[in-house]
């Protein structure tokens, strides 16, 4: 198959030749159709999280499957699936308590990539490997979609959509009425937005350094918009919670500054949720005293603690509704030769979501 590889870090991704394994038992191949690039996956090229190269990256995608492995239970060759980094066992201590993305087991994907190049291996990058052709992974990590919703449209699903709009109605579980802010609106920021319009928050208040966000956040639910860059933004932010502070504070964007900007805008016993990603090595402080004080809490939140079973079924419904809006999160196609330039414009941070299509 054809797949793009990185090689060295910051480096511009080669599209080659890559032999990929039959699956094994409990595992599904999916012939990718399209396969939405996010910001980890850029962290990764860029060297941000370390690793051993030669690897492939991409873990927002859909597809069909066209072989599963033995035991393989409720998929079939020629069944639309988007494709998900999280991997779960269903029986560990997380898994039973309704939390597959913190599942603690391993698995032969986890110990040996299915991939090779050249005669070496290829990295299997976030368990997915999807800017290629095929992706083969663990049947816990595919969920079914339904033949009215576009390949395109579903990739965004397996990662920007949950990860945002999850971290709002699963993880913090922000009840109507509350005042939200949301610190960084791109791809996974508007879903954060989006999730609290539909939990039904009084106000909404989008946080970012790209006019054209701050205006584009207004169509997805926000109801002010602040330049995030501006020394009075957490006053901003206050003042249109008249002087509380925002009940919730989520923090898209794996940026010190941005993580450190929080606390300011958070209302008493107010929660800072932590959503994006920073690279290994970046550290935060703040003030322990002022937390105690006002009962105020830090929570991370990976994968919006998305069951993808439940949760993508859910989506797809608020979706065909005209409530969650996934159409207006694309910024641009590109094929697969094209990739370099879909990165590119994605590290411009003026975009929402550049996805990979095949034919």
């Amino acid at each position: 198959m054809k797949a793009a590889v990185c090689r060295a870090f910051g480096a511009p991704l080669s599209i080659e030749d890559v032999d990929i394994a039959v699956p094994g038992p409990g595992e599904v191949s999916v012939a990718v159709k399209a396969c939405a690039i996010c910001h980890s996956d850029l962290t990764y090229i860029d060297g941000g999280w370390g690793g051993e190269l030669p690897m492939i990256f991409g873990h927002e995608a859909a597809g069909v499957v066209d072989a599963v492995g033995d035991g393989v239970a409720g998929f079939a060759p020629g069944d639309r699936v988007v494709v998900t980094l999280i991997r779960s066992c269903g029986t560990c201590h997380c898994c039973a308590q309704g939390a597959p993305v913190a599942c603690e087991s391993t698995f032969p994907l986890d110990a040996q990539s299915p991939l090779a190049a050249a005669g070496e291996t290829v990295g299997h990058g976030l368990r997915t490997a999807a800017f290629a052709e095929r992706a083969l992974v663990h049947q816990s990590q595919i969920a079914r979609i339904d033949d009215d919703i576009p390949f395109d449209v579903a990739s965004l699903l397996a990662c920007g959509v949950i990860t945002g709009f999850g971290a709002v109605v699963n993880t913090a579980a922000v009840p109507a009425g509350a005042t939200v802010a949301v610190i960084g609106l791109g791809g996974v920021g508007m879903n954060c937005v989006q999730g609290a319009r539909v939990a039904g928050a009084s106000t909404v208040i989008g946080l970012d350094i790209a006019p054209e966000k701050l205006a584009l956040a207004r169509e997805f639910g926000a109801t002010h918009a602040v330049d995030a860059s501006a020394a009075d933004a957490a006053d901003q932010v206050r003042a249109l919670t008249n002087g509380r502070g925002a009940d919730y504070v989520f923090v898209s964007v794996g940026i010190q500054a941005a993580i450190e900007s929080a606390p300011a805008m958070l209302a008493p016993r107010g929660s800072v949720v932590v959503v994006g990603m920073p690279a290994s090595g970046v550290m935060t402080a703040f003030d322990p005293g002022s937390l105690a004080a006002y009962s105020q809490k830090i929570i991370g939140s990976k994968m919006g603690a998305a069951r993808i079973q439940v949760d993508i079924p859910y989506l797809m419904g608020l979706y065909r509704d005209g409530r969650l809006k996934l159409d207006e999160l694309i910024s641009g196609r590109f094929a697969l030769e094209d990739i370099n330039e879909a990165i590119a414009g994605v590290k411009r941070g003026d975009i929402l979501r550049n996805v990979v299509v095949f034919e």
